[in-house]
């Protein structure tokens, strides 16, 4: 019989094997909460018998977060440590791979300044562009998983408290991550192809646009000349391959910066810093947000679109079926990491350089003048549903469907 104990080692292994897959003397750099203590020792022994040759843990304590935002002077959230960021681009540059622990409390700074929020995202998304250049562009590897707090837990399982939530949410996550099949890294092998399919697919078709309709939504999105789909695998500047977003279910591209018009509507609350912002509306003018209105958590998002000139359009686009493992769970798991891979999604900032022809290699200035995006911010916000259409325009004006009430046409 699999135990618990059996399962938390296959998803350790899935993180260093497939998440990272990190290589012989390379470097692995942890950000976790101490609610994931457990788990990230696992995942350095595995590191360290894959090869690894050293493994580095930051840990983030939401308490002490909590209680900076509640005690700390205003200017405190004006600055961010610039050795950390420094520190990162170096190991970036060395060839280090980043893995990332989430698992925060969704309404950690519910009762927080906003101001308060926006400011600390401003300076740690100015502080660490350089890092970010190497994540947009993939010449890294990195990965993100998922650890259950107590807090999280319960906000998925209302009906459930302490360990009894935290289990259920576990089961959840080992559900998404296919851990509960017998090998999981050949099962996330052959579920990358199967997304690799439609990525190739979608770059034969070379849409002009995507036209989205759906209750509260009517948007056109132009895409690049050069844009290029890409799957939830990926592969570093040395050939690597690894997986950023464990679980994945996303086929993507960006956005051309100018070209996105309409309205379109949030379908499932998003998690950003500690705020929920839920029941939101955004419009479109010539790629950039124009209007906008929450039912809750609107001076949040005021603050995120007004974080610096690109956070008011659209870098990325991400399909995603209605229809899919985590979908189907019908859990709405207030983390993005899971939500977005339950739904179509789009991402406000900074597009991926990697989305466009030759744009791994291309200066700030060059991926705009390509029509990409540049932002210190990439946040993802989820829009689809079963009644989603999606129609692809090409260059003659044509439309072929791509999405049918909320899943593949094709």
């Amino acid at each position: 019989m699999t135990t618990f104990q059996d399962n938390l080692e296959k998803y350790a292994e899935l993180a260093v094997k497939v998440g990272i897959n990190i290589q012989p003397n390379q470097t692995l750099i942890v950000r976790t909460p101490l609610t994931a203590v457990d788990y990230v020792r696992l995942v350095a022994k595995k590191a360290y018998e894959a090869g690894a040759k050293h493994v580095q843990i930051i840990w983030d304590d939401e308490q002490i977060t909590k209680t900076k935002y509640e005690l700390a002077p205003d200017e405190a959230f004006n600055e961010f440590p610039e050795w950390l960021a420094k520190g990162y681009e170096e190991l970036a540059e060395s060839g280090a791979a980043f893995l990332s622990i989430t698992g925060s409390n969704p309404d950690l700074l519910k009762d927080a300044d906003p101001e308060r929020v926006s400011n600390a995202a401003k300076a740690s998304g100015k502080a660490m562009a350089g890092f970010r250049s190497y994540v947009m562009a993939d010449k890294i590897s990195w990965s993100i998983v998922a650890v259950p707090s107590v807090e999280w837990a319960e906000k998925v399982f209302p009906d459930a408290k302490g360990e009894e939530a935290v289990q259920k949410l576990w089961d959840a996550i080992f559900a998404a991550t296919r851990i509960h099949n017998e090998d999981p890294v050949a099962d996330w092998k052959s579920h990358l192809a199967n997304l690799d399919e439609k990525m190739v697919a979608l770059n034969e078709k070379h849409y002009e646009a995507l036209h989205y309709t759906a209750e509260g939504t009517d948007l056109t999105i132009e895409l690049p000349e050069s844009h290029l789909w890409v799957s939830g695998g990926s592969t570093n500047k040395d050939g690597v391959d690894f997986v950023a977003n464990m679980p994945t279910e996303e086929v993507f591209t960006s956005a051309k910066k100018t070209g996105v018009n309409g309205t379109v509507s949030s379908t499932k609350p998003l998690n950003y810093g500690g705020t929920i912002i839920d029941n939101f509306s955004l419009t479109f003018k010539d790629g950039k947000v124009v209007d906008f209105k929450a039912e809750q958590g609107e001076a949040t998002l005021q603050r995120l679109l007004d974080s610096d000139e690109g956070a008011r359009y659209i870098g990325e686009v991400a399909l995603v079926p209605h229809k899919s493992p985590i979908s189907d769970t019908n859990i709405l798991f207030y983390n993005t990491l899971f939500d977005e891979n339950a739904s179509n999604h789009l991402a406000i900032g900074s597009a991926y350089a990697f989305c466009i022809e030759g744009g791994k290699e291309m200066s700030k200035e060059e991926l705009e003048k390509n029509g990409l995006n540049t932002s210190n911010t990439h946040v993802d916000f989820m829009i689809g549903s079963s009644d989603m259409n999606i129609d692809g325009i090409k260059k003659d004006g044509t439309r072929e469907p791509v999405f049918r009430d909320g899943n593949w046409a094709f």
